[in-house]
């Protein structure tokens, strides 16, 4: 990845249900440049969908607070994106990666959220801290065969 950022955005948003598309359209149209192919963008709207709502579901439960999404992409068309909560954190970090585990199962919440995320990119970094927040990193390097010079 190149040092110096292309372009990047920062968009900080309440957390209600209606803002996950918002900041899909969002990303799409900030990642547009980049020419993806259309499994690429799919993958990058998803990934960004399961982080917001995870900030709306869990990290607000019952509440309102602001998400943050951050996004910047390098020359070597490598995409960072990261989305970020002041909510009430995660006390175990690697035990929420795992698959089908929910903080929620009366609420039909299936917990696949980090999996989703994480086979969609190249890396995916989960900082948090219970009362603090919690930061979601997506790394992705987009291919080259749609790349318009």
């Amino acid at each position: 990845m190149a040092k110096k950022p292309v372009n990047e955005l920062k968009c900080t948003f309440l957390s209600t249900s209606q803002n996950e598309a918002l900041a899909r359209n969002i990303v799409s149209g900030f990642i547009l440049p980049l020419d993806p192919d259309i499994d690429e963008l799919a993958d990058i709207r998803c990934a960004v969908s399961e982080a917001v709502t995870n900030c709306v579901v869990h990290a607000y439960r019952y509440k309102t607070g602001y998400i943050t999404v951050s996004a910047k992409y390098y020359g070597d068309r490598t995409l960072r994106l990261t989305i970020s909560d002041k909510g009430c954190g995660i006390p175990d970090v690697k035990k929420a990666r795992t698959p089908l585990f929910t903080t929620a199962p009366d609420e039909d919440r299936c917990g696949m959220g980090f999996s989703i995320m994480e086979s969609f990119a190249d890396k995916l970094l989960v900082s948090s801290k219970v009362g603090a927040g919690t930061k979601v990193t997506f790394i992705k390097k987009l291919s080259e065969a749609s790349y318009i010079k």
